[in-house]
């Protein structure tokens, strides 16, 4: 397989645990908190721990960088929420196989003896 035909995937990665507050998030998305609040209604990102008030919730890195991604689609494609909800699945579905699909590979290539 030629580099032009080979895919990058990049996976946020955080040992360490950290969480944002929702002004936190809000400040490092550039966005408004209706905005996330909003996301996290149609279940497009979501609070590591459920609280009662919006300002209470914490966010992890995975979901920061679902909202960048989310703030991204947006602006680009002009998505409505249900559209953001569904395209962010549908991604995530293909991450997922691709993920798959490279395990597969490697197994075979293990069992065929190609190193």
């Amino acid at each position: 397989m030629s580099d032009k035909n080979s895919i990058l995937t990049v996976e946020v990665m955080d040992s360490n645990g950290s969480t944002f507050t929702l002004h936190e998030v809000c400040e490092r998305g550039e966005c408004h908190a209706e905005f996330v609040i909003k996301l996290v209604n149609y279940g497009i990102i979501t609070p590591v721990e459920p609280a009662t008030e919006a300002r209470q919730w914490v966010f992890d890195v995975a979901a920061l960088a679902r909202l960048h991604k989310a703030l991204r689609l947006q602006r680009d494609l002009k998505m409505n929420l249900p559209g953001l909800a569904m395209s962010l699945e549908l991604l995530d579905e293909v991450q997922d196989m691709r993920k798959e699909m490279e395990r597969v590979k490697r197994q075979l290539r293990q069992l065929t003896g190609e190193w």
